[in-house]
């Protein structure tokens, strides 16, 4: 028999509600930043690689320690303050991502957890339908469903079939 329950750790109802008043107020929070960017708006602007940002920040490193060497043509203020809100972004995003892996990660187990008990269900389902008992004929037709043929019509394997 395989590994299952991979992940034990369930969060409470007062942990989920904690969370979900948490992503309000997050939400609230960045309404100020509306800002939907088409795909060709994305490529025309999203051209700072890596290398741009190391210009950038070299840049700014000049304007802060040398003043005197600034271009004239710059907006200083808004250069200073478009620099505050890239880091400000960019250390949220990396909190939140790493936030999304970790909920990616335990949705996985969970999934798979509950996939194989599914799995359980239905293999008891079909041996409780084979004894004729109430109910398990209309549940395990149901159930198979999930294992009927697929697009290329071969068949989808049905965990209660015997191989060959």
């Amino acid at each position: 028999m395989g590994i299952s329950n991979l992940n034990n750790v369930h969060l409470t109802d007062e942990q989920i509600t904690a969370i979900n008043e948490a992503l309000t107020q997050l939400e609230g929070a960045l309404e100020v930043l509306k800002v939907n960017l088409t795909s060709e708006d994305r490529n025309r602007y999203g051209r700072v690689n890596e290398q741009n940002k190391l210009f950038i920040n070299k840049v700014n490193e000049f304007a802060l320690s040398q003043p005197q060497l600034r271009s004239i043509d710059v907006n200083w203020d808004e250069f200073f303050r478009d620099f505050k809100s890239r880091q400000v972004c960019e250390g949220t995003i990396n909190r939140l991502e790493s936030l999304l892996d970790r909920l990616k990660n335990a949705k996985i187990l969970h999934d798979y957890d509950n996939y194989q008990d599914a799995l359980n269900d239905y293999a008891y389902t079909g041996f409780r339908a084979g004894s004729n008992a109430v109910g398990f004929e209309q549940k395990h037709r149901e159930l198979k469903q999930f294992f009927a043929k697929n697009r290329k019509g071969a068949e989808t394997k049905d965990p209660n079939e015997a191989s060959e």
